[in-house]
């Protein structure tokens, strides 16, 4: 009995299919497979990971579309266009207009965030410019949150002058606006749907990233050589020394490393976390601008904004695997990761995307 046991169980495991592991990001090669026209002027793209993934397309078409994960085909496209005394905000009167920069979505994929650089209308009448200092005293701008479900503004938070970089932390507890012209950023808390606090940075805030166990936020301060680590419990606040001009932060999965653009260098850095150093930086072009990281940590992506280039880097030794010439002034970047694929944004109207699977 027992022999027949035995028999019958080796038979079965050798019908079994050997399972193959996945080939790993810093494994694979980027195929161009689509390029995306039509009436934008992408600043950024961001990928929800549930399935879309927008572009913000800044004052020169007021706009933020919407796209399918899967077949990259257009699903929406959001004007920028608010009354924000129906928001809200009494002192306003008709209807304004923002100028999308970046986005981020709530984990729980309900909401897409837009920062605006500038609002147009009654009662704005000075726009913020990328040299500046608090002291000039530019319009505020604000913050806009859109319902993936109707893909319609519901919902906008005042915040600095001149927002860039914003991103939500993990519990969804708080949304994080890098402010560039008012030298700090907000903190604006869902659970009250306000502005809750006010961080000082300095010159040029830009880069954000919160660690998955939303207990730090990285604010790069890209006007000098630092990068603020934040606790989001106790608000205490910690330099890092990271090098001239950072811009944009991505943590590894395990959020034991920091990897971040220097802009003026050209360069990748990788920042370890455990003890509070610079371990290496690559060359990857001329201005290092925005970052992404594979699901799998094994592979970065950046793009090189005067180089017209995008530039992949295996996480394990900061080497460069590809660089590839992507179009004129790519601006912005991020990883698709159901399909693995990489979508560049092209400051000049066009979004490339990337397979990245094989």
């Amino acid at each position: 009995m027992r022999l027949r046991f035995y028999v019958i169980l080796i038979a079965t495991l050798l019908t079994i299919p050997p399972v193959e592991a996945q080939t790993t990001s810093a494994e694979t090669k980027m195929r161009l497979i689509n390029t995306i026209t039509g009436d934008i002027a992408p600043k950024s793209v961001r990928a929800s990971g549930t399935g879309f993934v927008s572009a913000h397309n800044m004052m020169y078409r007021h706009s933020v579309t919407i796209y399918d994960a899967n077949d990259m085909n257009l699903i929406e496209t959001i004007p920028d266009r608010v009354d924000l005394k129906q928001l809200g905000f009494s002192g306003y009167t008709g209807t304004h207009r923002g100028a999308p920069v970046e986005g981020a979505f709530s984990p729980d994929g309900k909401y897409l965030y837009v920062t605006n650089y500038a609002m147009y209308g009654r009662g704005f009448n000075r726009e913020g410019t990328d040299i500046c200092r608090p002291s000039n005293n530019y319009d505020r701008s604000f913050l806009y949150r859109i319902d993936t479900a109707t893909w319609e503004i519901d919902a906008a938070y005042r915040v600095g002058v001149v927002p860039k970089v914003v991103q939500v932390s993990a519990d969804n507890k708080y949304v994080l606006v890098s402010n560039w012209c008012s030298y700090d950023v907000s903190v604006i808390s869902t659970a009250d749907q306000k502005v809750v606090r006010t961080i000082p940075i300095g010159a040029y805030p830009r880069g954000i990233a919160i660690s998955s166990d939303s207990t730090y936020a990285y604010i790069a301060q890209m006007g000098g050589s630092v990068v603020h680590k934040i606790d989001l419990n106790t608000w205490q606040r910690t330099r890092l020394e990271v090098g001239s001009n950072p811009r944009a932060l991505v943590l590894s999965p395990d959020n034991k490393m920091l990897y971040l653009t220097l802009n003026k260098s050209g360069r990748v850095a990788a920042f370890d976390l455990e003890v509070n150093k610079l371990i290496k930086t690559v060359k990857t072009g001329s201005a290092a601008r925005s970052l992404d990281i594979s699901s799998d940590g094994t592979a970065l992506y950046v793009v090189n904004y005067v180089s017209d280039t995008v530039s992949k880097v295996r996480v394990s030794d900061l080497s460069v695997l590809e660089t590839r010439k992507v179009c004129n002034e790519p601006i912005g970047v991020t990883y698709e990761p159901k399909n693995r694929r990489v979508w560049v944004a092209c400051y000049g109207g066009s979004i490339k995307v990337f397979d990245d699977s094989l």
